[in-house]
């Protein structure tokens, strides 16, 4: 049985890297050798909303709008995190070695979802009304 060093384990790692930095440069240029590079009213007319760009593109937009998001994000992430419970809840016996404790569990992580939402609630984060000013 021959050795090689251990560097020769990450060459299929290194020949991944180097196929998909080929294939993205040589998509990228394919499309600048066979792509048409002329301006036309219809290239540059407003596209999707239909509205003119007028101004900076760099509008301001309210702290709600990235709390929101921020949220989204994190509540989302915490669903994503049921997802593996509900999928083996019914092995949760054998593997854990008691009957409810993968019940339980679940509920105590519920819970903190659930006061971490209230605590939004409550702050107001979720309320888009006008009358309150800017966070």
């Amino acid at each position: 049985m021959q050795t090689h060093p251990y560097i020769w384990n990450y060459l299929p790692l290194l020949l991944q890297i180097v196929a998909a930095v080929g294939l993205g440069g040589g998509m990228i240029a394919a499309s600048w050798i066979i792509g048409k590079h002329r301006n036309s009213r219809t290239k540059l007319a407003a596209y999707e909303c239909g509205m003119e760009a007028i101004g900076d593109a760099r509008g301001r937009f309210s702290v709600r709008f990235y709390m929101v998001a921020m949220l989204f994000i994190l509540f989302d992430v915490e669903a994503v995190f049921m997802m593996p419970w509900a999928v083996i809840y019914r092995e949760l016996p054998q593997i854990t070695g008691s009957r409810f404790f993968g019940f339980w569990e679940m509920l105590v992580y519920l819970g903190f979802v659930l006061v971490g939402f209230f605590y939004i609630w409550k702050k107001g984060i979720l309320d888009w009304s006008d009358d309150r000013g800017d966070l």
